[in-house]
């Protein structure tokens, strides 16, 4: 009875420490505080966003968003296997190098370079990006988040 009991315990554990666990930074817009008021249920699982336009980039590819900031999403980690991320790739590029804390997407826009796809987060990106691709590509290289301009090995 008491291993059964421990066997239970075993299994529940992980969901009771992370079912009060809520995100504090926006999964999208990482370096951004959450507003109570913009949130999405997925999965019975609360999530908290900065605004309307990441609740709406979440909704159309949860799962992406869910593996790309699962440090920032703690309440996922109990469930992370039910929700099949392990099946989910995520693109090499993760953050825009003009909005570096601003989460890409497949859906994201994107901008040739040099015969490679850079990743923007927006239109607005995409403009300052065509003002200076080369430099923009230099400091997006250097700040490591272009990995798919470094050269191969």
């Amino acid at each position: 009875m008491t291993a059964r009991l421990l066997f239970i315990l075993l299994l529940c554990f992980p969901a009771m420490l992370t079912a009060g666990a809520k995100n504090e930074k926006c999964p999208i817009m990482t370096a951004d505080d959450v507003d109570s008021e913009q949130l999405v249920e997925y999965e019975g699982v609360t999530v908290l966003f900065c605004c309307q336009e990441c609740r709406k980039l979440f909704n159309a590819n949860p799962k992406y968003v869910i593996k790309a900031s699962l440090e920032l999403l703690p309440q996922f980690e109990a469930i992370k296997d039910k929700l099949h991320l392990d099946k989910v790739t995520l693109l090499p590029q993760r953050f825009c190098p003009i909005n570096r804390t601003h989460l890409i997407t497949p859906a994201s826009p994107t901008m040739d370079y040099k015969g490679v796809k850079i990743y923007l987060w927006d239109q607005a990106a995409v403009v300052e990006w065509k003002k200076d691709p080369a430099g923009c590509a230099k400091r997006g290289r250097e700040a490591g988040l272009l990995p798919q301009l470094e050269p191969k090995k």
